[in-house]
C-alpha cells in the first residue's frame, strides 16, 4: 500500500538541522530528571518498605521505559519530522488523529510550563528571593525569558539545555555523593511530620500501586528526542542514541540517589516523606541542605520549561507547515526557529501562569500525556502493516509482542488515571473532541487553495 500524500506546499518547510547527539541526550536527560525525584522516594517507601527492593522497583522502572521507548524510537526514526508524536499519528492514521494528537500534546505543554514556572516561582522564594513577588509574576517572567532565550536561534537555545541538562545531572550526582559519605541518621529521627496528603489512608496495596504509578511518572519525559528529529543530525541513529542512552543514564542517577538516601535513612523515615532527599542531606548539612535542594529543584524545574518551549513550538510549526493550523505558524527565523510559534506558545503559558487556570488543565491532563505514548505505540504496530517497505532504522525486536507490551501498558495506565479521578477523566475526553471545529476549518480552507 501507498503511503499517504504529503499535504500540498509550493515549496517544502523544514527546520534547520543543527543539532547533534549531546542535544539529544541532553533534552532526554534534562526531560526526565526534574524536582520528582526528590519526592518520589516518600512515596514509593510508603508501598515497599524493604531498601533493596525499593533499588529494585526503580531499576524496573528505567528497564519498563528502556522497553516502552523501542516502538516509539522506531516511529521516530521512520518518521524523522519535528513535533513528536503528531507527525507519526498523521502518517498512520491520517490527519484527524495527527491534528488531536498534536492539539492535547500542545496544551499539556501549555499548562504544563505554567504549573511548573509557579513552582519555580515557590522555590526562587524559599531561596530568600523577590519574597514580595507574587508566584505569577515570578512564573511569567521565568517563560519570558526562557521565550527569549529559544528566539535567539536553535543553536543558542539547544547549548542552553545541553549545559542546563549537564549542570542538572551534575548536581544529583554531587547530592548522592555528599549523602554516601554522610553518617546514618539516629533512630529515633523522624524526618516528616506528616504524610504527604495524597497518602493519607492509603492500604497496603493502594501503596503499592502508587509507588509504581510514581516510578513511572518520574520517569516521564525520555520521548523528548522525537521532537527534534528534524533537527538533529543522522536522525535515523542518533534519535536511537539519545533515547536509550538518555534513559540509561537517567536510571543510573535514579539508582544513585535513591541508594544514598537509603545509605542515610531507613525506609520506614523515608516513607510518606514530601521531600525525601532534602531530609537524607540534613543530615550531613544541616539547614543548607534546604538550599542545596531547593536551588537544584529551581535549576531542574528552568531548565524542563525551556525545553518544553522549544518542544511545543515544534508541534504548532509541523501542523502549520502542513496546512492543519495558520501557515504564518511555520515560518521560521534565520537562526532556525519557528519564532512565531515560540511566541504563541509563551503568550498561553504565560496566561495560564498569571491567571492560575492552569491547575484545572493539569488535573486533566494525565491521561492525555500518556495518550500520547499509546497513539505512537499504536502508530507503530499499523506502519508495520500498512507500510512494510517504510525505511526503519531501527526495528522494535520481537514485534508485534514488544510493541503490544508497551502499548498495554499505556492503556493500563490510563485507565487507572480515569478510574481514580473519573470527573477529570470526563473533561479529558471533551478537551479531545473540542479542537475539531477547528480542525475542519482549515482543513476546509486548504482544500479551497488548492482546488
Amino acid at each position: 500500500m501507498n503511503p499517504p500524500a504529503d499535504p500540498p506546499h509550493h515549496h517544502p518547510i523544514e527546520l534547520s538541522r543543527v543539532l547533534g547527539i549531546v542535544f539529544g541526550l541532553a533534552v532526554v536527560v534534562g526531560g526526565v530528571i526534574g524536582s520528582g525525584i526528590m519526592r518520589a522516594p516518600g512515596v514509593v517507601a510508603l508501598g515497599v518498605r524493604n531498601g533493596p527492593l525499593m533499588l529494585l522497583f526503580w531499576a524496573v522502572g528505567g528497564g519498563v521505559a528502556m522497553l516502552t521507548a523501542m516502538p516509539l524510537v522506531e516511529a521516530g526514526a521512520s518518521v524523522p519530522k519535528a513535533g513528536g508524536s503528531y507527525p507519526i499519528a498523521t502518517r498512520a492514521f491520517g490527519p484527524a488523529a495527527g491534528f488531536m494528537t498534536g492539539w492535547l500534546t500542545w496544551l499539556q505543554y501549555a499548562a504544563s510550563n505554567a504549573f511548573i514556572a509557579v513552582v519555580f516561582g515557590e522555590y526562587v522564594q524559599r531561596l530568600g528571593f523577590a519574597t514580595a513577588v507574587p508566584k505569577n509574576v515570578i512564573a511569567v517572567g521565568l517563560i519570558l525569558a526562557v521565550a527569549a532565550i529559544n528566539w535567539t536561534g536553535t543553536r543558542i537555545s539547544g547549548a542552553s539545555q545541553s549545559i542546563a541538562s549537564a549542570i542538572k545531572g551534575g548536581a544529583f550526582l554531587l547530592v548522592a555523593a555528599i549523602l554516601f559519605i554522610s553518617p546514618r541518621a539516629p533512630a529515633g529521627f523522624h524526618p516528616s511530620a506528616t504524610v504527604h496528603p495524597v497518602l493519607v489512608g492509603a492500604a497496603a496495596v493502594s501503596a503499592m500501586i502508587m509507588a509504581v504509578r510514581v516510578i513511572y511518572q518520574t520517569y516521564a519525559g525520555w520521548d523528548a528526542a522525537i521532537y527534534f528529529s528534524e533537527e538533529v543530525h543522522r536522525p535515523e541513529q542518533n534519535v536511537a542514541r539519545a533515547t536509550f542512552l538518555g534513559i540509561g543514564l537517567v536510571t543510573l542517577v535514579y539508582l544513585l540517589v535513591n541508594a544514598a538516601a537509603l545509605h542515610v535513612l531507613t525506609p520506614d523515615q523515608i516513607a510518606g516523606s514530601e521531600l525525601a532527599v532534602g531530609d537524607a542531606i540534613k543530615i550531613s548539612m544541616g539547614s543548607a541542605g534546604n538550599t542545596v535542594i531547593t536551588a537544584i529543584g529551581a535549576l531542574s524545574l528552568a531548565a524542563i520549561v525551556n525545553l518544553q518551549i522549544m518542544a511545543a513550538s515544534r508541534i504548532t510549526f509541523r501542523m502549520a507547515a502542513d496546512g492543519v493550523l495558520p501557515r504564518f505558524l511555520a515560518v521560521v527565523a534565520k537562526g532556525g526557529t519557528p519564532r512565531r510559534s515560540v511566541a504563541v506558545l509563551a503568550i498561553a503559558s504565560a496566561l495560564f501562569a498569571a491567571s492560575g487556570s492552569y491547575e484545572s488543565i493539569v488535573r486533566i491532563y494525565a491521561p492525555w500525556s500518556i495518550g500520547s505514548i499509546l497513539m505512537i505505540c499504536l502508530s507503530g504496530i499499523w506502519l508495520r502493516y500498512r507500510e512494510p517497505g517504510l525505511a526503519r532504522p531501527f526495528r522494535t525486536p520481537m514485534f508485534p509482542w514488544l510493541s503490544i507490551f508497551a502499548a498495554l501498558i499505556q492503556a493500563a495506565l490510563i485507565a487507572v488515571v480515569v478510574v481514580d479521578d473519573p470527573l477529570s477523566g470526563f473533561w479529558s475526553a471533551v478537551v479531545v473532541v473540542a479542537p475539531l471545529p477547528l480542525y475542519l476549518y482549515f482543513t476546509r480552507r486548504r482544500r479551497l487553495a488548492t482546488a
